[in-house]
């Protein structure tokens, strides 16, 4: 039993020195070595820090094109989806009450011209993007909002569709807000 301690101990102690220390510092020296130095990247206006490149946020004024929903109100602590199946009576009562607030914002559109992400919660419930066609289904009540003309919303808009190789366009929706707020 003594032959197989000492061996044991030493191997204990190499795998926690390895897994413990090694990792972790390796870990974090890529983290700081990456864009924003491991804090993530941060999205600034007037020096101050608005919002995360990667961490979206809730927009619930007409004026702000609004995200997609967050099951987790965007707590990036508590990232998480609903976990609640489309069969769910408590899923499909916030999902219809998130159509409705939809359809009251936006007159003139119908149910079913509603992209299901502006009604459903993501996986992570940090989504900061949308589709191009979920934002261009708000840009009427943004330029009613701002008392401007919805061509210039469109402008705007076309300058922040973020091309993807692998999948449809999308649109970072705080990005799109912060360049809304110069736009004034």
């Amino acid at each position: 039993m003594k032959k197989y301690m000492l061996p044991a101990a030493k191997l204990s102690l190499v795998m926690l020195v390895l897994c413990c220390f090694i990792y972790f510092g390796l870990v974090a020296l890529i983290g700081k070595l990456s864009n924003g130095g491991g804090d993530g990247v941060t999205l600034m206006v007037n020096n101050k820090v608005v919002g995360y490149e990667r961490i979206g946020q809730k927009f619930t004024e007409d004026r702000y094109f609004w995200g997609r929903p967050s099951a987790v109100e965007y707590n990036a602590a508590g990232s998480a989806g609903s976990n609640k199946g489309p069969s769910n009576p408590d899923y499909l009562k916030i999902v219809q009450e998130r159509i409705d607030s939809f359809l009251v914002h936006h007159p003139g559109v119908k149910k079913e011209q509603i992209p299901a992400e502006m009604v459903t919660a993501s996986g992570s419930g940090l989504d900061p993007h949308i589709s191009v066609a979920a934002a261009r289904l708000q840009v009427a009540r943004i330029a009613k909002a701002r008392a401007t003309e919805p061509g210039k919303i469109n402008t705007l808009l076309e300058q922040h569709i973020e091309k993807n190789p692998i999948g449809p366009d999308l649109v970072h929706v705080l990005k799109l807000n912060i360049a809304l707020d110069t736009l004034q």
